[in-house]
């Protein structure tokens, strides 16, 4: 007997108000401002705001037990409702065969396309790309994917993985989260990988040694073992290769155990060139740390391209919920750690536009050694970045960059690689008030005796220099051929500028004095006209330290520094050189000739280091 009417309506009633109640009890916070950003936000799949697309993109080859595990775990997953269209890409066998193998290997691939073919995906359209050639694992990758809008997102596995079935719901929220909300948005992230993170592809790099609190994180290498891929940056690395591959130019980086993979087996792997583009590009994609060797992704690392014979699943499947850990959790992008090819971390966004926040950029930086202070004025970016990579190279890491308006390029750029910046516009306006319009020069000249006492208050040694010279040593220190007992030292030809931190510099070198110097910087800058074009800090500084009681020595006379100029490129430099200078008038391709001869230009063509070098944390 057929129930009451009545009764239909009550339970589809209480059915009703029980969905409304998980709607709303698991649905995403609204975005919030970038001065408040959330803390953490717990994920259920909802609509987004922006509509965006997700294809599975699934590249096979030869393996059919790979590939019916890989899509049954695929159509095993969770989708609540979205349209999820999948793409299968199967790699013909080589032409090339014998025709004693060719019976099996044509039999082989008509099982695994007559599987794929009464496979049942029940969540969108299933499309598939049989090749009729061998095109190997790069073309298969390259080839997968053109976005044709910013709202179009790819996941991309190969036939030996297997997902969680959670692995749909964490990359919704991701996107939601980091892709569409604007306050956990940067163009610098690429995608996410759901792989167990335990590879560093720099030589000599650090080990994974993560805190048992981190669930994501930041790190420049690409994880083909379950990877989301962002719109953007995948055509930018499109168009990137195209320019490189047209050209003959190889994606070779020093320093990388991934340099090897390429002269090993060349245009077959696809990674090495992606590598090469994020590294050009400083770029980064988010991980996961799920700890016990868990993932939402796991290669079984079958006989294949990249392994012999069979070596087994990496790690443990994150297979359903975890009473240790909420794998749906997404910290606020500020609080995730970023970590370079060496897995050292990177501190981005210290830049200081108010005299006060130069202290927190300062309390960064490690006390054994003396802080750069690198004027930026006038400079041309290529001796920029080729400075950089002297700094990587010898581990110089307590250096802040002047850059001396918000509206330089290099403002967006050196930061986010992790490069501390002053903006000296803006610092010179918070020192002061006044409505009179000073040049560039004089407004570096001010802040740059402001920054010197902070970085000596800060019990660090002070050098000011510029970025028409190199160190050739990983600590520049003054050596015994410099009298020890003196506190502050100049080198007009050089354009250095040095200051011991002690009691009796700082002393001198008080309120009292810079702001009497501040005061003076206008008529000491224009008493030469030449002075406006040289910017030499050291020079401004004697010329003032004649009327003042402040006991200056020079190091012109020691060999401290050389002229690129004055330098032959098949002689060896003496070691007592600390650095090699040039005159900013110089031109560039001279510049370039001249460090190229003695093999201190160690940028490519894109204007990148040559090499990653690592250095133990």
């Amino acid at each position: 007997m057929a129930p009451p009417k009545k009764h239909y309506l009550s339970l589809l009633l209480l059915l009703s108000l029980f969905i409304l109640f998980i709607f709303t009890h698991f649905s995403l916070s609204p975005p919030t401002s970038l001065s408040n950003p959330p803390i953490t936000h717990f994920l259920s799949p909802q609509k987004p705001s922006n509509p965006f697309t997700f294809t599975i993109k699934v590249l096979a080859f030869d393996r059919l037990s790979s590939i019916s595990r890989c899509l049954n775990s695929l159509s095993s997953a969770r989708y609540f409702g979205d349209t999820i269209d999948l793409h299968i890409f199967i790699d013909h066998f080589h032409n090339s065969s014998s025709s004693s193998d060719l019976g099996p290997k044509l039999e082989n691939s008509h099982k695994i396309l007559d599987f794929v073919d009464g496979f049942k995906w029940a969540f969108g359209k299933k499309l598939v790309h049989y090749r009729t050639l061998n095109v190997g694992l790069q073309a298969q990758w390259l080839e997968s994917w053109w976005p044709s809008s910013d709202d179009e997102f790819v996941f991309v596995v190969e036939d030996d993985l297997e997902v969680s079935p959670l692995y749909y719901q964490f990359l919704k929220g991701l996107i939601l989260n980091y892709y569409y909300n604007y306050s956990n948005f940067s163009p610098w992230i690429y995608g996410a990988s759901l792989q167990r993170p335990r590879f560093v592809p720099g030589k000599h790099g650090n080990k994974m040694n993560l805190d048992s609190g981190t669930r994501l994180f930041l790190y420049q290498l690409v994880g083909t073992w379950g990877q989301l891929l962002f719109p953007r940056p995948w055509k930018e690395f499109r168009l990137w290769y195209d320019d490189h591959k047209a050209k003959g130019i190889k994606p070779v980086l020093e320093g990388m155990v991934t340099n090897g993979w390429y002269k090993r087996m060349g245009e077959r792997i696809w990674t090495p060139w992606f590598i090469k583009f994020v590294h050009s590009r400083g770029y980064y994609n988010i991980y996961t740390n799920f700890l016990h060797e868990r993932a939402l992704s796991i290669s079984h690392r079958d006989a294949g391209v990249n392994y012999g014979k069979t070596a087994g699943p990496d790690s443990q499947l994150l297979e359903g919920k975890s009473f240790d850990i909420n794998p749906l959790e997404m910290p606020s992008l500020s609080n995730l750690e970023w970590y370079d090819f060496c897995f050292k971390r990177i501190l981005p966004g210290r830049v200081a536009k108010k005299l006060d926040e130069i202290g927190p950029i300062l309390h960064t930086m490690g006390k054994q050694k003396p802080v750069l202070l690198v004027s930026l004025l006038n400079s041309r970016e290529a001796i920029i970045r080729n400075l950089i990579c002297h700094f990587e190279r010898l581990n110089i890491q307590n250096y802040i960059f002047m850059v001396p308006n918000s509206k330089s390029d290099l403002l967006h750029d050196l930061p986010r690689r992790g490069h501390p910046v002053i903006v000296t516009e803006e610092v010179f306006d918070s020192i002061t008030r006044s409505k009179k319009t000073s040049s560039e020069l004089v407004k570096e000249t001010v802040v740059k005796a402001y920054v010197i006492k902070k970085i000596l208050d800060s019990g660090f040694d002070s050098w000011v220099i510029t970025s028409d010279m190199l160190p050739l040593s990983s600590n520049p220190e003054l050596d015994s051929t410099i009298s020890i007992k003196n506190n502050f030292y100049v080198g007009k030809n050089s354009r250095i500028f040095v200051v011991r931190s002690s009691s009796s510099s700082q002393a001198v070198w008080d309120v009292r004095f810079v702001e009497k110097f501040a005061s003076s910087v206008e008529s000491l800058v224009t008493q030469d006209s030449s002075q406006k074009e040289k910017g030499n800090f050291a020079d401004i500084v004697e010329r003032f330290a004649e009327n003042h009681a402040l006991r200056l020595k020079s190091v012109d006379d020691i060999g401290f520094s050389l002229k690129l100029e004055e330098v032959n490129g098949n002689q060896s430099l003496p070691t007592d050189t600390k650095m090699i200078t040039w005159s900013a008038a110089m031109d560039r391709d001279s510049v370039r000739k001249h460090l190229e001869e003695l093999g201190m230009w160690i940028i490519d063509s894109d204007s990148s280091c040559k090499a990653v070098i690592c250095h133990q944390s």
